[in-house]
């Protein structure tokens, strides 16, 4: 290990030896923080998970999180989605790059960066994990309706966008995603 100038020890590759990856500032960070999300589409239908913390906690949503350090977007993704939803993806293309800000007066209290990736299944089965309360498939119907279910406008475009993109990609090569 080496000094660092104000006395903290750092590691091999110059991290802090007691940084810890549980650390990060979610809340009111001083950077954005870069994640991943994986859209995965299965028999026309997407799987979505239930929030179980802020932001936006009881929401639905698209599975993912952030990603490690070291670690590729495409990586992440597979990590998150199985991490979430028990599920083994592969990643087909990236659909969007958005930024997540939510702010509260003039501060700003979740400020991500989120690269959304359309995604196929592999393997594994469907079941809530980590920070999700709830794993289902959902039908395009509800995605695209005023369902019961609690989802953000913004996640509904990237679904839908994914949605379309997979139904271009069938069409052109008649894989099935």
């Amino acid at each position: 290990m080496q000094a660092a100038s104000r006395g903290t020890e750092l590691d091999e590759v110059g991290t802090p030896a007691d940084y810890r990856k549980d650390m990060v500032e979610r809340e009111f960070p001083l950077t954005p923080l870069v994640g991943v999300g994986g859209i995965v589409l299965h028999h026309g239908r997407v799987l979505l998970v239930q929030r179980g913390r802020e932001p936006l906690k009881g929401h639905w949503s698209i599975p993912g999180g952030l990603i490690d350090v070291g670690e590729t977007l495409r990586e992440a993704v597979i990590r998150e989605v199985k991490e979430e939803t028990g599920l083994d993806v592969e990643p087909v293309e990236l659909i969007e790059l958005l930024d997540r800000i939510h702010r509260e007066g003039e501060r700003v209290r979740y400020h991500y960066v989120i690269a959304d990736y359309l995604c196929r299944v592999i393997g594994g089965t469907p079941g809530a994990a980590s920070d999700a309360d709830a794993v289902r498939w959902v039908e395009r119907a509800e995605w695209n309706s005023h369902s019961a279910l609690r989802l953000d406008p913004i996640t509904t475009r990237v679904i839908e966008t994914a949605w379309q993109r997979a139904r271009s990609i069938e069409s052109k090569t008649g894989e099935t995603l």
